[in-house]
């Protein structure tokens, strides 16, 4: 296939062995991980988890990425689709809350081919970096009930500085808005799960507070009460970013406790994670071989 399904529009080769895009990866399914996942937020969660499949390769190439062996150095094994359908089938059965979609973004073609077949009955969640095609989005319909974005930079220049992309809030704020429309406003069950909508996280980066209240300011005067938003303290220096200037520690109590007053004063719904996040003990095990 000529692969055109993230905004970088590569125009390249994705066979079943190689992939000449910027994501580096083949036609072929290539995962990471699948399995039980309990560290989303409380309403993709829940009690008995969200079955997670971790693609691997990304459409970004963030510095401080925390997954960075699979987004970055092609940790994963091959699957096929019938293969990959009946792993999820059987960690379904044994009951789950939610089927979750990991850095899917170049993906999007088989997992519309494993939805086909696997029919599943709980919520499916998109869980993006936010860098996505309004076109390939728009192949979804139907497909997925809840977006999980990512709004990562409140402008392109942080993007082109920290994850090797030029427009990443032009396309981001237009995907974000493509998927609010798909789902429309965001529908709690009484058991507490989210079934339908969109909710949008930031993870706050240290010494850029500005830079994630802008979001939260420009989340709650887009959209109020139409998503859920969910702000997170889980950065921890990884990769490229032990070595940069800002980027070099954890954030400090004062500058999470900045950005969740905006959030806490903004209007918007949604949730915050506890600074005891920020540890390399919630990155999961990889249990796959390089490419």
């Amino acid at each position: 296939m000529i692969c055109n399904l993230c905004p970088r529009k590569c125009n390249a080769e994705r066979n079943d062995s190689i992939g000449r895009g910027y994501c580096k990866m083949p036609k072929s399914l290539y995962v990471s991980r699948v399995a039980h996942h309990y560290w989303e937020e409380p309403v993709i969660s829940g009690k008995k988890g969200t079955v997670a499949v971790f693609f691997t390769g990304c459409t970004l190439d963030c510095i401080y990425c925390q997954n960075r062996e699979i987004s970055h150095s092609n940790l994963g094994r091959k699957v096929t689709i019938d293969e990959l359908a009946k792993e999820v089938t059987l960690l379904l059965d044994k009951g789950a809350e939610s089927l979750s979609f990991i850095t899917p973004s170049h993906y999007t073609n088989g997992i519309i081919q494993l939805l086909d077949i696997i029919s599943p009955k709980v919520p499916v969640v998109y869980n993006t970096s936010g860098f996505d095609s309004i076109e390939t989005l728009k192949k979804l319909e139907g497909y997925i009930d809840i977006y999980l974005p990512d709004f990562k930079y409140s402008n392109n220049d942080l993007g082109l500085e920290y994850s090797n992309v030029r427009n990443y809030f032009d396309v981001t704020s237009k995907a974000i808005e493509e998927m609010v429309r798909q789902t429309g406003e965001p529908v709690i069950n009484q058991d507490g799960i989210m079934e339908k909508g969109t909710m949008v996280r930031n993870l706050v980066l240290p010494s850029h507070t500005k830079n994630s209240i802008e979001v939260i300011n420009y989340l709650a005067e887009k959209y109020g009460d139409k998503i859920l938003f969910s702000l997170m303290g889980q950065y921890i220096p990884y990769g490229d970013a032990k070595y940069h200037k800002k980027l070099n520690r954890k954030i400090t109590k004062r500058e999470y406790e900045k950005v969740l007053l905006a959030f806490e004063s903004s209007g918007l719904n949604g949730y915050c994670q506890e600074l005891s996040s920020a540890s390399e003990k919630y990155i999961p095990e990889w249990d796959s071989d390089v490419l």
